[in-house]
């Protein structure tokens, strides 16, 4: 080998290395820039990951925050705070006068106990007595026999507390006294308190059913100007409360309308006769859908109509298959102990039925069955 020749497959292995090493240089460039981008996207992802998640967590602040606020709002309603409210009297005055008659009963014996308890418990079991009166709407004498109670009860002991807070040792005069009428206050006014409750319970409850009447009555009177006059009219030209408000009304709308049903007019009353008439022909069977898929049935090739005698396929049936019993007047074969095989029957041994009688058959099927009036 010339020394030339060396030379230049030297230079060509070298030009073929630092071709190599460029194409490594390339190959980890992209490697990098691949590891790079991955990251970004990893990084993006991240990102938008912790974006959705603060999102969500405001979300539910803030949804947390509504909720509250309509909690807050559903619980500070003026008639949640009345009802709360007087409960919370009602307990205020149990435990401040009920200490006082235990105290003054027990102070003359421990017998007496059970009295301060049954005391309190009655005014109170009369007081529920009340409202349970009120919401069966028992008659006016339930419910004033059982304020009654519930007002004796209490002023019995109110008097009790009045002179347990007199006697209270170590008190200037002017001090007892104001115990004394402190205690039958307070003693009075859990009662009262809860009575007041349940009329205005009862009166708000019968204001707004009026308000309803009223407003149907004037609904009424908008909408069915005529037949309000001529109600008004007839209950006039009736004896006093002899004629109800409805009943006259009802009357008033035969005579203005016709029908006797109130509500119903000439043209409802048509409207409902042609609604009747459609269901009831929408009941019976069509005769040109019958009569069409009779003549689509007869264009059929294996059928013909039927006759007299049977249906003719213009395809060949099969024939029935005949009896293996020989005639009578034939000598059977003599065999020992074998019976001749019955005749059976296969498949295509009887002629099919008409497309037209299948129609005919389904129709009548699908028909309303009518029961007649006798």
């Amino acid at each position: 080998m010339s020394l030339s020749t060396y030379r230049q497959e030297q230079r060509a292995d070298d030009a073929a290395k630092a071709e190599q090493r460029r194409l490594d240089r390339t190959a980890a460039d992209e490697r990098r820039a691949d590891r790079l981008r991955a990251e970004d996207e990893r990084a993006a992802r991240l990102r938008q990951q912790a974006r959705q998640d603060r999102d969500a967590d405001r979300a539910a602040r803030q949804a947390r925050r509504q909720e509250r606020a309509a909690r807050r709002g559903e619980a500070l309603t003026p008639e949640r705070i009345y009802r709360t409210g007087t409960l919370g009297l009602v307990v205020a005055s149990g435990l401040a006068s009920l200490p006082a008659q235990v105290a003054h009963f027990v102070g003359i014996s421990p017998m007496l106990l059970p009295i301060p308890f049954g005391v309190e418990g009655a005014a109170w079991v009369m007081s529920a007595g009340v409202a349970y009166a009120d919401a069966r709407q028992a008659p006016a004498w339930v419910r004033w026999m059982l304020r009654v109670l519930v007002a004796a009860c209490a002023g019995f002991a109110a008097s009790i507390n009045y002179g347990y807070g007199q006697h209270l040792p170590g008190l200037s005069p002017a001090d007892a006294t104001a115990a004394g009428w402190g205690l039958a206050a307070v003693t009075v006014l859990g009662p009262v308190v809860f009575e007041i409750r349940q009329w205005v319970s009862t009166l708000a409850a019968r204001d707004e059913q009026a308000r309803a009447e009223r407003k149907h009555a004037v609904r009424r009177r908008r909408d069915h100007r005529k037949v309000a006059r001529v109600a008004k009219r007839l209950v006039s030209a009736a004896p006093f409360g002899t004629l109800a408000v409805e009943e006259a009304f009802g009357r008033a709308w035969s005579i203005v309308h016709g029908p006797g049903t109130v509500g119903m007019t000439p043209d409802l009353e048509r409207r409902a006769v042609r609604s009747s008439t459609a269901l009831r022909e929408a009941q019976q069977p069509d005769a040109e859908d019958i009569g069409r898929r009779i003549r689509a049935g007869l264009e059929r090739p294996q059928f013909v109509l039927p006759d007299t005698s049977n249906v003719v396929p213009l395809r060949p049936a099969k024939p029935q298959v005949a009896n293996q019993v020989p005639p009578a007047d034939e000598k059977p074969a003599k065999s020992r102990g074998r019976r001749p095989a019955p005749p059976r029957r296969r498949k295509g041994d009887s002629p099919r039925f008409h497309p037209a009688a299948k129609v005919a058959a389904a129709d009548t099927a699908r028909r309303p069955a009518v029961t007649a009036n006798v």
